[in-house]
């Protein structure tokens, strides 16, 4: 059977306004390009279309899988992009009702086999680690499907059913590397985040899977809570094929606890800057996990930037939705990462339950005394996934319009708050944060430490400027 999977873009902006985040950052769709690279280890013929890369029309996308002439039609999406999809398999099924339609990702691995009563149109849902359950699928021919491990399907009745749980995999070393061949225009046509790496072209790494921590915002459906990892050698050799095959010059390991095993780091780290592989990186700590041995080996093997979730700065927000840290701990851990040598980032929430305008406030505050680089602020979404999800409504209203749910738009107001005391908090932390003297330096310092993403910010400064009219930042 010949597979197409499609990666939907879906609604990832602020309605109304132009989309202007591909300026910004395109990522390889690293869960797609794990399976499709399964999938080719055993002969299965595999196509890629990723519409972050190559924006279609819908019809255009119909018109270009039908040229394909695929057996099957695989979407990833998440919430924000599952009704796109949706949308997108309707439509390849009015044109032709003989392809298969198969929905995995994280909002088809949190809603489970419910979503095959609501949608006609999608056939199967691969729910959790999608490698081996597709290949099953494919060699089954798409029959048999309560023998399948880790599969929602309708049965004989047309009721909507599902396989026992997929068990997961063990050695994520027996996994080949992504696909990346499969996805035209690669590296030229993915970004990381402008001005977060020093050198292009440059891309994105998953070598974990899993988390142990249960913060309440997070939704872990597909991989749950253990932690598994690839080994340090082959993560370098993952590195060294990336740099060989592609020239990529850095990449980030968009783990979300890239340190959390010290043992795979320390040999990670050593046997990098042994090897002499000259790919820097990014990755994504835990302030607890910060020492000065560790920074010492992160900076020695390339590190370039260290991000860190520090989500709010009041401490009883904090305590409510995940393990706390001290806040008074944090400003000396980030001065640490930022005297061994490497740029700090801090990711930031606003809007999560339980906050009100006084909470908000003390956490602007708060990031603005921090030796930050960078921050990232979203907008609190409440994923379906995420333990936090089953309380929502006693700590404030949801409008759960899933094409909004992107981290981008306020679906949650907290209780006692409205949507535009957040909208104008949020810009605030945003203008106060950027319209500092040290932010400008350290951005005017990029000329000679990112100068490509000086270049894409030039180039597109039109685009920019518009979006920035806009804002009440």
């Amino acid at each position: 059977m010949n597979v197409l999977f499609i990666h939907p873009h879906g609604s990832n902006w602020m309605p109304g306004m132009q989309d202007i985040t591909t300026i910004f950052n395109v990522m390889p769709p690293l869960g797609i390009l794990s399976i499709a690279a399964w999938l080719e280890k055993h002969q299965v013929p595999v196509e890629i279309i990723d519409c972050y890369a190559t924006p279609l029309t819908q019809q255009e996308l119909v018109n270009e899988v039908l040229r394909r002439k695929p057996d099957v039609v695989a979407f990833s999406c998440t919430t924000s992009s599952f009704l796109e999809g949706n949308r997108i398999a309707e439509a390849i099924k009015a044109a032709d009702s003989g392809i298969i339609t198969v929905f995995g990702g994280a909002h088809a691995c949190t809603m489970g086999a419910p979503l095959l009563d609501r949608f006609p149109a999608i056939d199967c849902l691969v729910l959790g680690e999608g490698e081996q359950t597709m290949l099953e699928l494919v060699q089954a021919g798409f029959q048999g499907l309560a023998s399948i491990p880790g599969v929602a399907y309708r049965d004989s009745n047309g009721q909507a059913a599902q396989s026992a749980p997929r068990e997961l995999i063990a050695n994520l070393d027996e996994l080949p590397f992504p696909a990346y061949h499969l996805l035209p225009g690669f590296p030229q046509k993915y970004k990381l985040p402008l001005f977060s790496s020093p050198t292009a072209p440059n891309s994105s790494i998953i070598s974990s899977r899993g988390c142990p921590y249960q913060c309440s915002y997070c939704d872990r459906s597909v991989f749950s809570r253990g932690f598994r990892f690839n080994s340090p050698e082959y993560i370098l050799e993952h590195v060294a094929m990336l740099q060989r095959d592609y020239g990529i010059r850095h990449v980030f390991f968009y783990d979300d606890l890239f340190t959390f095993d010290r043992k795979r780091v320390a040999h990670f780290c050593e046997l990098k800057e042994k090897m002499g592989l000259q790919v820097t990186y990014n990755c994504i700590a835990r302030l607890e996990h910060v020492d000065q041995e560790l920074l010492s080996l992160l900076k020695g093997s390339g590190c370039w930037q260290v991000n860190f979730g520090i989500e709010s700065g009041d401490p009883e927000i904090l305590k409510k939705h995940r393990k706390f840290y001290g806040l008074d701990e944090v400003g000396r851990k980030l001065q640490m990462v930022k005297d061994a040598g490497m740029r700090v980032k801090g990711l930031f929430m606003v809007g999560l339950p339980g906050e009100d305008e006084a909470a908000i406030r003390r956490t602007i505050d708060y990031a603005l005394s921090l030796p930050l680089d960078e921050i990232n602020v979203t907008k609190f979404t409440p994923f379906p996934g995420a333990p936090v999800f089953k309380t929502l409504e006693q700590f404030g209203r949801f409008n759960e319009d899933w094409e909004l749910m992107n981290c981008m738009n306020f679906v949650f107001i907290p209780n006692g708050m409205t949507k535009q005391q957040l909208e104008d908090l949020y810009n605030e932390f945003i203008r106060r944060f950027y319209r500092r003297s040290r932010i400008h330096w350290g951005y005017t310092k990029m000329i000679w430490q990112s100068p490509h993403s000086v270049l894409d910010f030039l180039k597109n400064l039109p685009a920019i400027l518009k979006f920035e009219r806009k804002q009440k930042w």
